[in-house]
């Protein structure tokens, strides 16, 4: 097998255009050619507007000496393929553990865990507080309609996790050989195929909410016990070992002995993290950030980074995004974060009396806008030392956007231009706010921290010069985002709680990892610690 790498085509092909590259590059008939697949593709904009698609190939030829004769000639970007180390979970878990073990929330962490397990003959116990993904959605539609927050089944909470509402990215910056088994096992249950080879690849939420039910139904065949409605309130700990645990559903609780929990509650399970607290779990707080969505024209960002090909049709270039960052003289951070390319601001409050903002977008990223989270980093030299600090200063931060938005859960909102100029907005913008169930314009610098209005105000301009357009007048900031990583980490050791045998602290909510496959993959790793216990 052959890698062909930085074959670079102005539109993108696939089957007999492709073949044709490929032989062209290795200067072969298209008949020499047995077989040919992407390895990898992405876009190169920086000339624009000549904008290519750059991929890597592998190519199987008619024959080992033909091969071999190709290799000979040195050709640039043309090499031997060497199939990276695949990843299977290990069989270390020799007999049946005397009690299931317990895994505590249904997102990347908790789901690839418990299917890590299953598929091994492990049958689990999972707790998830919210509903199944089918009765969730209707829930945050509700929700969204001005028809009241169900605390439990929310853009936070329920079957899936935070990221069946998003735009289901799989970028990740860890280095993981587990990361192509998670990508493999995505596409095994529904996702596109493309996620195997872009280089950005995403999965959006009208899919993901999909592949989480083929999940549920492959670990339910595997003998696994979901229970849903069924919430994480108590630890026993006896010895310094997880005794059992307790758990409340409907009104009423239960116990139930445990040898092993897999915590894998989300970032904003701040109830699991008070109660962790009280049982002297170590946690400490860390650093996260806050700020607001900001909302583009997506035809605007898509000429920003490609220019005139943007308007090319045959083409197919896809809808674009962003990455931006600013280091500031006040020592901050502001950069941006899941940008949502054709996708709305969704409301992500799981409690009553606050505004939380997130980013959601379809597979296809077919709507009209394009939002980000635009952060500011704090630490706790910003709010307190004590683990649970932040906690208490993200609720200060969306209560307070509560009241500005009205009460009623529309959001506060600033044109950027009025922003800039520190003055309240009337709403005449040409970007139409995508926030449901709405927003009330006002003036930012009353309802944020000085801190971060300052730091978003110093970093606007840095960010439009590097990007056209990106300080727009007429772009539209949403307050506010406080849920883009967890204010809280779970100290552990070996992937168990410190001084605490038996507990397995996991994905976002852990404090560990960030994002749908760095959860995935932190889910698996403490799968497979719980199964050697």
């Amino acid at each position: 097998m052959l890698k062909l790498s930085n074959l670079r085509l102005t539109a993108q092909r696939d089957g007999a255009g492709l073949l044709q590259a490929a032989a062209g590059m290795l200067g072969i008939p298209e008949t020499g050619i047995v077989d040919l697949s992407i390895y990898r593709l992405s876009i190169d904009a920086r000339r624009k507007p000549d904008v290519r698609f750059v991929h890597t190939l592998l190519v199987a030829v008619s024959g080992e000496q033909y091969e071999q004769e190709i290799l000979s000639k040195k050709l640039p970007d043309v090499s031997l393929y060497i199939p990276p180390e695949r990843y299977e979970f290990p069989s270390i878990c020799k007999t049946a553990p005397k009690r299931p073990p317990i895994i505590a929330g249904t997102g990347p962490a908790g789901l690839f865990s418990a299917l890590c397990l299953a598929e091994a003959g492990v049958k689990c116990v999972i707790l998830e507080r919210g509903r199944p993904v089918g009765e969730r959605i209707a829930d945050v539609e509700r929700f969204m309609r001005r028809g009241g927050l169900d605390v439990n089944s929310n853009v936070q909470f329920g079957e899936g996790g935070a990221g069946t509402f998003s735009d289901g990215k799989l970028t990740t910056g860890i280095k993981d050989v587990r990361i192509r088994f998670v990508l493999e096992l995505l596409v095994q249950f529904g996702a596109p195929e493309d996620i195997l080879y872009l280089s950005k690849p995403h999965i959006g939420t009208n899919k993901l909410r999909g592949i989480v039910e083929k999940i549920r139904e492959r670990l339910i065949e595997l003998g696994c016990d979901i229970r849903f409605g069924h919430t994480l309130t108590d630890i026993d700990i006896s010895g310094g070992m997880l005794r059992g645990i307790t758990v409340g559903s409907g009104g009423t609780s239960y116990s139930m002995p445990a040898d092993a929990l897999i915590l894998a509650p989300g970032n904003s399970a701040r109830d699991t993290f008070e109660m962790l607290a009280k049982r002297g779990v170590r946690l400490s707080p860390k650093d996260f950030s806050v700020g607001v969505r900001i909302e583009h024209l997506q035809r605007d960002i898509d000429f920003s980074q490609y220019g005139h090909a943007s308007k090319t049709v045959d083409a197919k270039l896809p809808a674009s995004d962003y990455k931006l960052a600013a280091h500031l003289e006040n020592g901050r951070t502001v950069y941006t974060f899941c940008v949502c390319p054709g996708g709305q601001v969704v409301a992500s409050a799981s409690e009553h009396g606050g505004i939380a903002t997130n980013g959601m977008s379809r597979y296809e990223r077919d709507g009209e806008n394009c939002n980000g989270a635009l952060l500011v980093t704090v630490t706790p030299d910003d709010f307190g030392f004590g683990p649970l600090d932040g906690v208490a200063f993200q609720r200060r931060l969306e209560r307070s956007a509560f009241v500005a938005g009205g009460g009623d859960y529309n959001a506060p909102a600033q044109l950027v231009g009025d922003f800039l100029e520190k003055r309240a907005s009337s709403g005449q913008t040409k970007t139409t706010p995508t926030y449901m169930p709405g927003v009330r314009f006002c003036n930012l610098w009353d309802v944020l921290p000085r801190f971060i209005c300052e730091s978003i105000h110093a970093a606007l301009p840095v960010f439009s010069g590097r990007m056209t357009g990106f300080s727009d007048s007429g772009a539209v900031l949403t307050a506010i985002e406080t849920r883009s990583s967890c204010p809280v980490r779970i100290e552990r050791e070996d992937f168990e709680t410190v001084g605490i045998r038996g507990i397995f602290p996991c994905g976002e909510g852990s404090g560990y990892a960030g994002g749908i496959i760095s959860s995935a993959v932190d889910g698996i790793k403490c799968a497979e610690r719980a199964a050697t216990r």
